[in-house]
């Protein structure tokens, strides 16, 4: 799948890693009118069957996340949504409640200018070594099933399955003026990034890569990322 990420971005790499000079558009377009309506009614058919069938799982989960730790079962956070409306956004908690977000400030700055992936000074630990993470929440992380209540957030039109990930506020300080065409469509639990790697994926890449789903977006395309994300969730691929 490594090899999608790099095919897919080859064709914008050209013009749109110039930016913030010279950049490609995201043209939304395509996702405005009846394809626009086709693909939020299939949101909504996906979203309810998936939270049908995984109901026993979800409960399981629910029951795990209690006992590992005292706090909320659900971690909920404001993000950035469609044009940069805030919104409020869930997940399973993976952390200690009431952590401290100082270490993922340094980190979302240190990703987004390019040295996300880098042993630096001064840092003792990368994120995949968060130590505000419980042990259950390492698994659930691992294997993405940590972004299950999103289900909720895509039934409320807030997101969408397929789509750009939606970024926390205090990212948005360190983005250049091309990074935000990405904010142009409704964000997704799953994407391009997540099926070309995930966390391993350079965060340029990953705008290079959403910008391509914008301007190249069919529900064709959508299916056949969503087919991808199965396996890419179940061998944990880039996920910590």
């Amino acid at each position: 799948m490594k090899e999608d990420a790099v095919a897919l971005s080859s064709v914008t790499e050209n013009v749109v890693s110039q930016g913030p000079t010279l950049y490609v558009v995201a043209d939304t377009n395509r996702l405005a009118g009846l394809q626009g309506r086709m693909k939020r009614a299939l949101d909504v058919m996906l979203s309810l069957l998936a939270l049908a069938f995984l109901s026993p799982l979800l409960i399981t989960v629910v029951i795990f996340v209690k006992r590992s730790s005292p706090g909320p079962v659900l971690f909920v956070q404001e993000r950035i949504g469609k044009n940069g409306e805030p919104f409020r956004f869930l997940k399973f908690r993976t952390m200690v409640h009431n952590s401290d977000d100082a270490i993922h400030r340094q980190f979302a700055a240190m990703f987004i200018n390019g040295d996300g992936h880098q042993e630096t000074p001064g840092r003792v630990f990368k994120m995949k070594n968060d130590p505000r993470v419980t042990t259950i929440g390492r698994w659930l992380r691992k294997t993405s099933i940590d972004e299950l209540p999103q289900l909720l957030n895509i039934l409320k039109g807030e997101m969408t399955i397929v789509g750009p990930r939606p970024p926390i506020a205090y990212e948005l300080d360190h983005y250049q003026p091309w990074h935000h065409e990405r904010l142009r469509v409704t964000p997704g639990l799953t994407g391009l990034w997540q099926v070309s790697g995930r966390s391993n994926v350079p965060f340029e890449e990953m705008v290079r890569l959403d910008i391509h789903y914008i301007n190249t977006w069919t529900l064709l395309q959508d299916l056949r990322i969503i087919a991808k994300t199965i396996p890419v969730v179940f061998h944990g691929t880039g996920g910590y």
